[in-house]
């Protein structure tokens, strides 16, 4: 059979779950006329060399391992333009996704019911029960409402990270999407220009087959950071109206350690400036690393450490510039409020530019 499906893994550290998925597909569509396209973010695991020895024995398994980029959006699009199966569909390898559902959705694409189909969890005939995790799912359902008025579409579940829709479609919007986070079936359903029409498949959401899940609670600031993207995201970049975000918390951090220090408890005006300063920056690599840099998230204390150290670095040369731009302004006769608003833009874009790219980049 001509080559009909392709299944986008997105993994990072699924290495167990690889051959028994491939196993289960298999089941469901048969010997032939599909692939797995296995896109692995670096795992530390060893499941792109899991995936390529399942590759040296079966040809409908390929991989693509990612250095130095991160996240399940962005792994979709890749196999979204890797690919030559007119059909493409996007599940997760932990098996919480059920494979037998593959079949109906793609009769359902290529007789024209729908542009996308989604495996829902909360469809009638659906089941959360295997989940047990009521926290997660009352905040997807939170998340549903946001994003059905975002996006137009009438669904039980956009937050779904199992659908399918034709290669073609899903290639036309890629220019277009923004591929932050792990909601990518949202940030193709809000930049469509036209609305999709939607075929939904009640999906038995199960327990994950082994490892750990990649969610946490910072979730919802994920899901909140792809929305801004599609409004917003345009005029300013997203990564850097988070960075900013935080800088702007820091501000209100340092502000409390040097009021709870100066004077009660150090003399030395200074000694109190240099501890908020520390304290601040410490946060603000803290509050990054876990929101901003989400994907790109330094872990281990090895790894924290030098990137925390870098960070103060590269703060300290953002600072010396902010300095530096605002008294050559005010000296100019620059009004000095905002002489000292611009030092602050000059060493906000400076600290993102460097430790966008040695801190959580690529050295």
């Amino acid at each position: 059979m001509p080559l009909d499906l392709a299944i986008i893994l997105p993994t990072l550290n699924e290495r167990g779950n690889l051959a028994p998925l491939v196993e289960r597909i298999e089941r469901a569509l048969g010997r032939d006329g599909w692939e797995v396209l296995i896109v692995d973010d670096d795992s530390k695991d060893g499941t792109a060399d899991e995936a390529r020895e399942l590759a040296l024995e079966d040809r409908r398994v390929r991989v693509i391992q990612r250095i130095g980029r991160r996240g399940l959006s962005s792994a979709a699009i890749e196999g979204f333009c890797a690919t030559a199966a007119p059909y493409v569909a996007v599940m997760d390898a932990d098996h919480q996704h059920d494979p037998a559902l593959l079949p109906r959705m793609l009769a359902s694409l290529k007789a024209g019911e729908a542009d996308i189909c989604v495996a829902s969890r909360f469809a009638e005939g659906a089941s959360t029960a295997d989940w047990a995790e009521p926290e997660r799912e009352k905040l997807s359902g939170l998340a549903n409402t946001v994003a059905r008025a975002i996006t137009g579409v009438d669904l039980t579940d956009p937050m779904s990270g199992y659908f399918m829709l034709p290669t073609a479609t899903a290639r036309a919007l890629v220019p277009r999407l923004s591929g932050i986070g792990f909601k990518i079936l949202l940030d193709l359903l809000a930049t469509s220009k036209e609305t999709m029409r939607v075929s939904e498949f009640p999906l038995n959401f199960a327990a994950r087959r082994a490892g750990e899940s990649k969610l946490d609670r910072a979730v919802l600031f994920d899901f909140l950071a792809g929305l801004y993207d599609k409004t917003l995201g345009r005029v300013i970049p997203t990564r850097f109206a988070l960075f900013g975000t935080v800088g702007a918390l820091g501000v209100v951090v340092h502000y409390a350690v040097l009021f709870a220090l100066f004077p009660r408890l150090v003399d030395a005006f200074w000694e109190a400036q240099l501890a908020a300063v520390l304290t601040a920056m410490s946060f603000n690599f803290w509050l990054n690393n876990w929101l901003t840099y989400r994907d790109r998230r330094l872990k281990g204390w090895g790894e924290f450490l030098r990137g925390w150290a870098g960070f103060v670095v590269t703060c300290a040369v953002g600072g010396f510039a902010n300095v530096a731009v605002a008294t050559l302004l005010e000296s100019q006769g620059v009004f000095y409020a905002l002489a000292a608003l611009a030092g602050i833009l000059i060493g906000s874009v400076w600290n993102y530019a460097l430790s966008s790219r040695f801190v959580w980049g690529r050295f």
